[in-house]
């Protein structure tokens, strides 16, 4: 029996359109997330500097609250009150435990308004707090 005789060989062709959306979507994605990290800062706030700052990668989901001069605290450009941050902080508390959340205070910012968010991120049972500097060597 000759089993090779209703064989027919197809050409393979290169499918572009699940490419495309491919490309597209990854596309999108990383304008977006280069687009939120982006906005945190472009806040006119300028970080205290430090003699052995590294730089660190950032952790998925992380939070970056940020203290004006002013001692506004705000949270994606948003300001917030004590009392909607510590409202916020609990809900995000009871849905992450272990939440990472980065204080971007300006160097001129009063101490008492850094203290008033780490108090917030305590009550609302926040452990995990690190603080953004920057090298003294590296120039604005």
């Amino acid at each position: 029996m000759n089993f090779r005789k209703n064989l027919r060989v197809e050409k393979t062709e290169l499918m572009l359109v699940p490419m495309i959306d491919i490309v597209f979507f990854l596309l999108a994605f990383f304008i977006m997330t280069w687009n939120f990290a982006r906005w945190e800062t472009q806040m006119d706030i300028t970080v205290p500097t430090a003699k052995e700052s590294t730089q660190s990668r950032r952790q998925p989901g992380e939070i970056i609250l940020n203290i004006t001069r002013s001692g506004e605290v705000f949270l994606n450009e948003k300001p917030y009150k004590p009392d909607e941050l510590l409202s916020l902080l609990k809900k995000i508390s009871a849905q992450f435990p272990g939440q990472a959340i980065i204080i971007r205070a300006d160097r001129q910012v009063e101490y008492r308004y850094v203290i008033q968010v780490l108090d917030t991120c305590r009550l609302a049972d926040i452990w995990n707090v690190g603080f953004a500097t920057k090298r003294e060597d590296d120039k604005p």
